[in-house]
């Protein structure tokens, strides 16, 4: 089974209508889960204004979110049937144009006051299949870029992670988020959604 190019983003508008502000919609998800974490893919800065460059650590998101999203199959009853955001700032032409030109996608796009998705479905073991996926147009080659969001139909969980922050947010309930934060292989820490987060400069 393959992924499918979805042109109505009519499955994504819980999040889309939330009223959350967006860098808060963007980094933990969509209100509601009953519990929430980061999945670090850099140890947090250690004093104000600190660079990533600066990290004494490297990013390792390529051996944390293949882990992350194998557990994550496991924790909902629709691991055949999820649901996939991929920002549409990846893949974008180099050639810069002061020409405005409308996007003819617009209204097949999930829409946040400050971000655009493309929108893709099914199984979670796809994940990242974006260029392959059926009834994708092609004119965009995403290659490699990361989901902005995942979750599956049953919604047990939401995935988050935005192109800016050094981790990702994962909401979905206590049981779930203790048994990410147990995992060795994950840098998975929970976190109070209304707390202050930590963010490099």
């Amino acid at each position: 089974m393959t992924l499918h190019f979805c042109t109505d983003p009519a499955p994504a508008d819980w999040i889309a209508d939330s009223e959350l502000p967006w860098e808060d919609l963007v980094t933990l998800g969509p209100g509601g889960f009953d519990a929430y974490a980061r999945l670090r893919l850099l140890p947090d800065p250690v004093r104000p204004g600190m660079s990533e460059n600066d990290a004494e650590a490297e990013d390792w998101r390529s051996e944390q979110l293949p882990r992350l999203f194998e557990l994550l199959a496991a924790e909902t009853t629709t691991p055949g049937d999820c649901y996939f955001c991929v920002w549409d700032g990846f893949g974008q032409s180099d050639v810069v144009s002061d020409e405005w030109r409308p996007d003819p996608w617009y209204d097949r796009k999930v829409q946040l006051p400050a971000r655009a998705y493309w929108l893709f479905r099914g199984p979670l073991a796809e994940v990242g299949t974006w260029d392959s996926a059926a009834g994708w147009p092609g004119e965009v080659r995403l290659d490699d870029a990361e989901p902005a969001f995942v979750w599956p139909a049953d919604r047990a969980w939401c995935f988050a992670f935005d192109v800016d922050p050094h981790w990702a947010g994962i909401g979905g309930d206590p049981g779930l988020i203790a048994r990410l934060a147990a995992d060795p292989r994950l840098d998975v820490v929970p976190t109070d959604r209304s707390a202050d987060r930590p963010f490099y400069s």
